[in-house]
């Protein structure tokens, strides 16, 4: 009995060292002169459990009491936080030099606000360009994905990006026009085989059927179905009739010559940073739009009057020459890109060197965690930013703002987001074509849906039944 006590006491007794030691080791360890910290945080997950499960909530709640820039405790790392349009550009454009590279260690459930913390380094996803430090490796790397996606962008005619985003709308609106008048329908899933299939089109230089059940297997082992492809596009190439995203990536690296930086398992990392990230905030856009669309009904007939003026009783899908001559349809997009911003928190930067930023001191390494949410929802520059309204981004001759302050829904500086461009003519062409073939509503007494969302890697909406009626 005596022996069991005592074994009870030294395990406690450990127990505590061990606890003292750690918070010991924590203080020692801190720079004097960090950013201030919130107070809460515990010895090894630090802030973790104040956080939540909506932690862009939380961090831009904090900015009220801690300022624009503050340090938070992740785990056992600290991370500084920053808050507002004038702190992220300035560390982000200003101090570009600083901030451009990635830490070593990225802890997901800061994002996720999921209690689970996952090594980004041991993924398949998000490694090649989006999560590599700032050298010449990735230098290089994103300028070859840069030209490709330029190249596929200026083509004119089939095969172009346009045409390739015009076929899949043709066929979304199709599939929904299949039931005719629906009600209660979900179409979450059609939008995001929609838009994997647009990657596909660029990517591999073909399409999948909605139903296919083959494509929606693979796309849970996308790894493996990009070697595949990319093994038969090497097999295939003809350097003189490049179809499609991995051809062009092939030949530049046939004229640049294989280098340590760019090798064809590169090329696959490029394409799942492009395919991963660019399907999942593409399709929960489009989601979040038209989940605005029919809670602000007013607003969807604005934008369909809007196109009925401009493209009549033509119904083919729009192009992109019609995108000046629909602000108040470019307007929406923004708004909706703005009220619920796909990725509240941006991927961290870190710098290179340690870095003095507003007088404090930032070691090198160190993560540095942009708060886009916070920028977007700055009552500062949009004035009730909870209220869903287009003519935001509309000047008084009706033309929209084109660089508006405070809206950064692809991040700024060096590392933006490579596939900016080709996400705007996916939502203009995708979002337009939906409004203009089809109103969607709420069926009659339905409970009118929650626009929190839940934040996993993008901000995703609230499945819901909507009636869709054909126009």
């Amino acid at each position: 009995m005596f022996s069991a006590l005592l074994s009870q006491v030294s395990i406690r007794t450990i127990a505590a060292f061990w606890v003292i030691f750690l918070t010991l080791l924590v203080f020692f360890k801190r720079r004097k002169n960090l950013p201030p910290s919130p107070s809460g945080s515990w010895p090894v997950v630090g802030h973790l459990l104040s956080l939540g499960r909506a932690p862009h909530l939380k961090l831009t709640e904090w900015r009220k009491r801690y300022g624009d820039v503050y340090t938070v405790r992740m785990g056992m790392e600290d991370v500084v936080v920053l808050n507002g349009y004038r702190a992220i550009k300035e560390a982000l454009v200003d101090y570009k030099d600083a901030f451009s590279s990635r830490p070593n260690n990225y802890v997901l459930n800061l994002v996720t606000g999921s209690g689970k913390v996952v090594d980004i380094r041991a993924r398949i996803y998000l490694t090649d360009i989006a999560l590599a430090k700032f050298n010449q490796a990735y230098k290089e790397k994103r300028k070859f994905a840069y030209s490709a996606l330029r190249t596929l962008g200026m083509r004119m005619g089939p095969g172009s990006m346009e045409e390739n985003i015009r076929d899949e709308a043709r066929q979304l609106c199709l599939k929904l026009s299949e039931q005719g008048d629906v009600h209660l329908r979900d179409i979450a899933d059609n939008l995001n085989v929609s838009v994997a299939n647009i990657i596909c089109s660029m990517v591999f230089g073909k399409r999948y059927e909605y139903d296919d059940v083959k494509f929606v297997e693979l796309t849970k082992i996308v790894h493996a179905f990009l070697r595949q492809e990319i093994t038969k596009h090497r097999e295939t190439l003809d350097n003189g009739n490049p179809r499609d995203f991995i051809d062009l990536l092939f030949i530049e690296i046939q004229t640049q010559g294989k280098t340590d930086y760019f090798t064809e398992e590169n090329i696959v990392w490029i394409i799942e940073d492009l395919s991963v990230a660019g399907m999942e905030t593409t399709a929960n856009t489009l989601r979040w739009g038209l989940l605005y669309m029919v809670l602000f009904p007013e607003e969807q007939k604005k934008v369909q009057v809007e196109l009925d003026s401009v493209l009549g009783t033509d119904h083919d899908v729009p192009t992109l020459a019609h995108r000046s001559q629909l602000p108040y349809t470019e307007a929406t997009i923004m708004e909706i890109q703005r009220i619920r911003a796909i990725l509240p928190l941006s991927i961290p930067h870190t710098p290179n060197e340690d870095t003095k930023f507003r007088g404090y001191d930032i070691p090198a390494g160190m993560q540095v965690l942009p708060n886009l949410w916070s920028a977007q929802m700055d009552p500062e520059f949009w004035p009730d930013p909870e209220r869903f309204e287009p003519r935001r981004f509309l000047d008084s001759e009706g033309k929209v703002f084109t660089r508006p302050e405070s809206f950064m829904p692809f991040c700024t500086g060096r590392r933006v987001c490579l596939g900016e461009q080709l996400a705007k003519m996916e939502l203009f062409l995708l979002f337009s074509s939906l409004l203009k073939h089809f109103t969607f509503k709420l069926p009659e007494g339905a409970t009118v849906p929650s626009t929190d969302g839940c934040m996993g890697i993008t901000l995703v909406p609230p499945r819901v039944n909507m009636c869709i009626t054909q126009r």
